[in-house]
């Protein structure tokens, strides 16, 4: 069980780490970036369009996973 738990650890390490770089990945720069391909072109008052907040918050959520997922490995292989 405890082999499963591991290597079921190790892929959704992989696969959060792979979604957490096409995030980064995808936000706009200074001049605008690929999430400007998704989103509308709409702002709100900080200047943020929906498209890129969403992004936020999907990338952060694939870095908790990643560090939860890198902590349970820290247990495991011990």
């Amino acid at each position: 069980m405890r082999d499963f738990i591991t290597y079921l650890s190790i892929i959704v390490n992989v696969l959060s780490l792979a979604g957490m770089v096409a995030g980064v990945l995808m936000h706009s720069g200074r001049g605008g970036g690929l999430s400007d391909m998704f989103g509308g072109t709409g702002s709100t008052a900080l200047g943020s369009t929906a498209a890129e907040r969403n992004l936020t918050r999907i990338t952060t959520i694939f870095g908790i996973l990643w560090i939860g997922t890198i902590i349970a490995l820290s247990f495991l292989l011990v």
